[in-house]
């Protein structure tokens, strides 16, 4: 006779569904993120990496679906140089816990595995410079992942990294590839503090070991992308490696507007090809998608650095971009300094003698207008 077993009723009722599960959704491509383990004080006593590269680097890695890791020398908590942590970028990374969690704990890079990482990415930062040229550990994760297949990548001061490392052939990794990073020019006048103890300057070493150095003027963005070697020349170059990392890893880049000094670069380069008044425009009519600091900074010192009258005109047109939007006596002797420098004394003169009835008490300007005495 039939006895009827609930038991069997349950497993006629399972078998098809367990016959028909999905499998599991594939593991997400998991990157390494480096920093220096360097800093303290903000920057103060110690120099450490740079906030507003890495903030950068995980939301755009973040947002194409990459598993991060943060990695540094020490391991444990790392600590920025002094930032802005109301920079949309900066407060985007620091509302995120996790990315925040991983920067109170970072993975020692002695206990990295490469096999588990497609790409891993440096970030700069004059910490940079001490740490991570020393981290064997650290050679030998970037070397492993790239004989492996993996993208390689640094930013600014991050490429100091890549100093000591060694294929399985011996070779130095930038040997022959093409490549860029902080520039010999952007040391000069920003690195004043910290570059005297470095143990080498970072654009002649990758020369030395045979690299193709490239860059772009200085402070404005470029990178360089040698097959699966990426490298960015300084932080504004920062968002644009991110999106080139994520191609080299065989991905689309998800679409996402511009951080304010993405668009500001992106007017100064519009402004100085054009040669005409749309930026000028553009500026006026939205003046806050804009960074307009940093355009006359960047102005500003790239008249400092000016070697011919090309980049003098050039450190004239992105200061007058900014100008009408910027209260700054500095920016205005300046402008008066290019002026000079073109050949233009009068007009000169009378922009600093306009600005001293102004501010009588300006020693920049007493300065200037006393270097142009015949």
């Amino acid at each position: 006779m039939f006895r009827f077993n609930p038991s069997h009723l349950l497993a006629l009722v399972l078998l098809p569904l367990t016959a028909v599960a999905a499998p599991a959704p594939p593991e997400p491509p998991r990157v390494l993120l480096v920093v220096s383990s360097e800093g303290r004080d903000q920057g103060k006593s110690r120099p450490g990496f740079e906030m507003d590269e890495f903030a950068q680097a995980w939301l755009i890695l973040k947002r194409n679906g990459f598993a991060i890791d943060v990695a540094s020398p020490r391991g444990g908590a790392v600590e920025a140089d002094k930032y802005n942590p109301a920079e949309a970028f900066n407060a985007a990374l620091l509302a995120d816990q996790q990315a925040v969690a991983k920067l109170a704990a970072t993975l020692p890079t002695e206990q990295l595995r490469a096999a588990d990482y497609q790409g891993v990415l440096v970030i700069g930062g004059k910490g940079a410079m001490f740490d991570l040229p020393r981290d064997i550990a650290l050679q030998k994760t970037i070397a492993s992942i790239w004989e492996q297949g993996g993208v390689v990548a640094a930013v600014c001061h991050g490429p100091a990294a890549l100093a000591e490392v060694r294929l399985n052939n011996g070779r130095p990794l930038v040997q022959g590839r093409t490549m860029t990073g902080f520039t010999e020019e952007e040391e000069t006048q920003f690195g004043k503090r910290w570059a005297k103890e470095f143990s080498f300057q970072l654009e002649p070493r990758m020369r030395e070991l045979g690299a193709h150095w490239q860059e772009a003027p200085l402070m404005m963005p470029k990178v360089v992308v040698d097959g699966r070697l990426l490298t960015g020349q300084n932080p504004f170059s920062t968002a644009a490696l991110a999106d080139a990392f994520v191609r080299a890893s065989g991905r689309t880049p998800a679409a996402r507007e511009p951080w304010r000094d993405e668009r500001s670069m992106a007017l100064v380069e519009q402004h100085l090809q054009r040669r005409d008044d749309s930026a000028a425009r553009q500026l006026a009519e939205r003046s806050t998608d804009f960074h307009v600091e940093l355009i006359g900074m960047l102005g500003y010192v790239q008249l400092q650095s000016a070697a011919d009258g090309t980049q003098v005109s050039d450190a004239l047109a992105i200061m007058q971009l900014a100008r009408p939007h910027m209260q700054e006596p500095r920016l205005d002797v300046a402008i008066a300094d290019a002026h000079w420098r073109l050949g233009r004394t009068t007009q000169a003169r009378e922009q600093l003698l306009a600005l001293l009835e102004k501010q009588p008490q300006l020693d920049e300007a007493k300065a200037l207008l006393a270097r142009m005495q015949p």
